[in-house]
C-alpha cells in the first residue's frame, strides 16, 4: 500500500523533528510526508527544511488558517492545504499530529490490518503520555475510537465519507460516517504512540463551548449530548465542563448552525449511540 501522510504543525519546533524521525525510521516507509506549517512563529519550518535535505519524500507547505488555536476547523483546514498538494496514487492517507513518536513498526502494522480485512476503513493505535517518568495510556482514550492525532484511512473509505469536516468533532464524525457506509474501525492496543504534548493544552479559552456545538451539529439531540458531556467532563477530571458543553449545545441550537450530517446519517448516529449506551449500562448492571 502506498502511504501518504499529512502533518499539520503550529509552533511545533520542540517536537516535529522527533515525529519525522520516527516516521522515516519505519519498517515500512511512507511514499510521501507533507508538513503543513500553519502560521508558526517559531522554527518549525526551518527544522522541517533541514530534514527535507536528507529525505526526498518529505515536503513542506505554509498556510495561515487562523491566529487562534481553535480545535477542529484550524487543523482540518491546514490538513487540506497539505492534502491538495498530493496526487491520487495513494492507498492510505494519514492525518498525524506533529508531537508524536511512532514505534518503528507502526505503519507496517496498520498496513497489515488493512490488507487482511478489506472491510476496515480506518486503523489506529493509542496515545501514551509521560507521567512520573512512565508512559501511561492517555486518559481521554476510548478503546473503540481512534484519536484525531493519528488517523489512517483507506482511500475508498476516505472518499466515501467525503473527507474530513472542518469543525470540532471531525474525528468522531468520520468514524460514525464510516460505519454508516459499512466500514469497520480497527484499533490496535499493541501500537503505543508517545504523545509529547497533552491534547488541547494550548486551545483558546473560547473553545470550551465548541464541544457542545459539535454534539449539536452531529445531530446527537439533548439526551445523548447530556450523557456524552458528563462522560467527557469526567474523563477530563473537570466536572464543570458539563455546563459549558451544554451551553455550547444550546448556543448552536439557537443560532441554527448547519449540521455536519444529513437527517438519515443523524438517525443512524443516534441509533448507534443509544446501542452503545445501553450495552455499557447492561455491562454495569
Amino acid at each position: 500500500m502506498n502511504i501518504y501522510i499529512v502533518i499539520p504543525a503550529h509552533n511545533e519546533e520542540r517536537f516535529i523533528s522527533k515525529t519525522l524521525t520516527s516516521l522515516v525510521s519505519q519498517t515500512k516507509l511512507p511514499k510521501q510526508i507533507v508538513v503543513v506549517n500553519d502560521n508558526s512563529t517559531d522554527n518549525t519550518e526551518d527544522i522541517v527544511n533541514e530534514l527535507i535535505q536528507e529525505y526526498d519524500f518529505i515536503s513542506v507547505v505554509s498556510t495561515n488558517s487562523s491566529v487562534d488555536h481553535m480545535p477542529g476547523s484550524k487543523v482540518i483546514n491546514a490538513f487540506y492545504q497539505g492534502y491538495k498538494t498530493l496526487d491520487a496514487n495513494y492507498d492510505m492517507v494519514c492525518k498525524f499530529d506533529a508531537d508524536l513518536i511512532f514505534p518503528p513498526n507502526y505503519l507496517e502494522k496498520i498496513t497489515t490490518h488493512f490488507e487482511e480485512n478489506k472491510k476496515i476503513g480506518m486503523v489506529g493505535g493509542f496515545c501514551y503520555v509521560e507521567k512520573n517518568k512512565n508512559w501511561i495510556l492517555e486518559n481521554l482514550t476510548n478503546k473503540n475510537h481512534i484519536r484525531g492525532a493519528l488517523k489512517a484511512y483507506r482511500k475508498a473509505c476516505f472518499e466515501s465519507i467525503n473527507g474530513l469536516k472542518p469543525a470540532m468533532g471531525w474525528d468522531t464524525v468520520d468514524e460514525l460516517l464510516a460505519q454508516y457506509h459499512n466500514w469497520e474501525i480497527k484499533t490496535d492496543d499493541t501500537l503505543h504512540v508517545k504523545h509529547l504534548k497533552p491534547t488541547g493544552n494550548t486551545y483558546n479559552p473560547k473553545a470550551k463551548y465548541k464541544q457542545g456545538e459539535a454534539f449539536y451539529r452531529m445531530r446527537y439531540g439533548f439526551w445523548i449530548t447530556l450523557i456524552a458531556s458528563i462522560k467527557l467532563a469526567i474523563l477530563k477530571k473537570q466536572p464543570q465542563l458539563t455546563a459549558d458543553y451544554l451551553a455550547g449545545f444550546f448556543k448552536a441550537k439557537k443560532a441554527k448552525l448547519p449540521f455536519l450530517v444529513s437527517k438519515d446519517e443523524g438517525k443512524f448516529i443516534r441509533t448507534l449511540r443509544w446501542k452503545k449506551i445501553k450495552k455499557k449500562l447492561h455491562f454495569l448492571f
